[in-house]
């Protein structure tokens, strides 16, 4: 009896000794297992840094790339700087010279339009003069050149050589001498220049000429009134005209002016005219014929255009009452991009009549646009469904809104890719295909657990728990014992230990 219970007793430790194994076993895979695994993660972040370092040279590379077109930017900045600060120092002293030549022949500075006019031509003969002056220098320089080759020629040449020399020296003659009729031919141009703007005009002929500019038209005043009456009386004979230029020429410009009134009173008087709204005042027109007792027969134009005049300028009121109209009746009508331009038409005015017309029949015909009933019920409906208390909250909640069906669209476009589905397959078949994958991931872990307890029912299991609950304390309390009488640390050595001890005792 006592040796069946030391032979039970050691099947007993056989077996718990087997059991260990397994665990040390189960634990060695699992070290295993990680060291894989953080074997796996180091070459991963090796691979992550090297793909770094590589962007970052081809950053580098990049930012090298982008510094040198920066130095060439700034280097053409630097050139395009230079140039205009020598165009400007240019048109400085092309300023200067032109007012300086004027002042100079004038004695004063420019004023009118005359003046302006004088200082183009001044421009102007100044530019050639400076071209000129270039040509002569460059011309003096090739004389120079010419003269140099032909002093060296001279030196390491004779004379008396062969004929090719003497031909090169009689072309480096020929040349000379071009050069030096090009150079008289241009002296001449530039006295020629000079001569001409002697010729011009002075300041006090300039001054002669416009007083009697004056003097012609206040002659042209008077020839006009005269022949005004003379048309309107029908009494008075014509003057005969004077057999002098100046007299054919005044009565020829107030043949002229008369012929303009006549056609501008002709428009007026047309049935295409509009009818004339205005009322005769005491104005300085009627005031001058009261004094002089006479009138001309288009006393009655400046008013008139007076009318036309006021009439125009309040067509652009006219034009900007229609655009508020426009506005508050279409506001979602674009804007015309010459709406502020100074002359109004009346094609403009009836071009805004017609799309205002237009777009109310359009929205009688088919209503697209929403009312703004319509926009408050979708502001309140919205509002009611997302739980928004304020209108300031609908943009936020609508971001917010906007995110989550994004990130809910990227979830289901992943979830569709991991489980090999269509991306046309509504949402309830995703989510019964995941659950099918828990049950089955539920299931394979019972059935782990079940192979590893050995048992299916839970009061077996419960059992089995209590067991090892109530083993596994003295157990651990034996396995420390045996470790520190055999003076070991490892659970694997116990056995060759407690064998060769064994050998040892037999």
């Amino acid at each position: 009896m006592r040796y069946d219970r030391n032979e039970v007793g050691h099947l007993g430790q056989e077996q718990r000794a087997n059991e260990l194994e397994n665990v040390v076993k189960n634990i060695k895979s699992k070290i295993c297992q990680l060291e894989d695994e953080t074997i796996a993660k180091v070459c991963q972040q090796q691979n992550q840094v090297k793909e770094l370092q590589k962007d970052q040279q081809v950053s580098q590379s990049k930012y090298q790339q982008q510094q040198e077109k920066l130095q060439e930017q700034e280097e053409i900045i630097a050139r395009l700087q230079k140039e205009l600060c020598k165009a400007g120092m240019e048109e400085q002293q092309r300023v200067a010279t032109q007012t300086k030549m004027f002042c100079r022949f004038c004695k004063r500075a420019p004023k009118s339009l005359l003046d302006q006019q004088f200082l183009c031509l001044i421009d102007y003969y100044e530019s050639q003069i400076n071209q000129m002056k270039k040509e002569l220098r460059q011309y003096k320089k090739d004389e120079d050149h010419v003269q140099r080759e032909v002093k060296s020629k001279e030196e390491f040449l004779n004379l008396d050589a062969t004929p090719n020399y003497r031909a090169l020296l009689m072309s480096f003659q020929n040349q000379l001498l071009e050069a030096k009729a090009r150079n008289e031919q241009l002296v001449l141009e530039n006295a020629n220049l000079k001569k001409d703007l002697e010729t011009r005009p002075t300041a006090q002929e300039l001054k002669l000429y416009k007083q009697r500019v004056k003097k012609l038209e206040k002659i042209l005043k008077k020839t006009i009134q005269s022949s005004g009456s003379g048309i309107r009386e029908g009494t008075e004979e014509k003057k005969e005209p004077e057999n002098t230029a100046g007299a054919d020429q005044l009565q020829a410009v107030s043949q002229q002016y008369l012929q303009v009134l006549s056609n501008i009173d002709s428009i007026i008087r047309s049935p295409r005219a509009p009818p004339l709204i205005y009322r005769r005042s005491k104005g300085p027109v009627q005031n001058y014929v009261k004094e002089n007792g006479q009138e001309c027969g288009f006393e009655h134009l400046p008013l008139t255009i007076e009318m036309w005049a006021d009439q125009l300028m309040a067509l652009k009121d006219l034009h900007r009452s229609l655009r508020k109209l426009t506005l508050e009746l279409v506001p979602w009508h674009t804007t015309d991009p010459q709406e502020n331009r100074e002359s109004i038409r009346v094609q403009d005015l009836q071009f805004i009549v017609d799309t205002v017309l237009e777009e109310i029949e359009n929205k009688e015909k088919n209503s697209q646009t929403p009312s703004l009933p319509t926009l408050y019920a979708i502001i309140s409906h919205f509002q009611k469904l997302f739980d928004v208390n304020s209108l300031n909250g609908i943009y936020p909640r609508m971001n917010e809104v906007y995110t989550k069906l994004g990130e809910l669209t990227n979830a289901m476009r992943n979830l569709h890719e991991l489980l090999e589905l269509d991306s046309s397959v509504p949402p309830t078949v995703v989510v019964d295909t995941v659950g099918k994958l828990c049950d089955i991931i539920n299931e394979n872990v019972n059935e782990q657990v079940q192979q590893l307890l050995g048992t299916q029912d839970i009061h077996s299991i419960i059992n089995k728990l209590e067991e090892h609950e109530c083993f596994f304390p003295p157990f651990q309390a034996l396995i420390q014992d045996l470790l520190r009488l055999l003076e070991i640390s490892n659970l694997d050595d116990i056995l060759p230990t407690v064998q060769n001890l064994k050998l040892a005792a037999s």
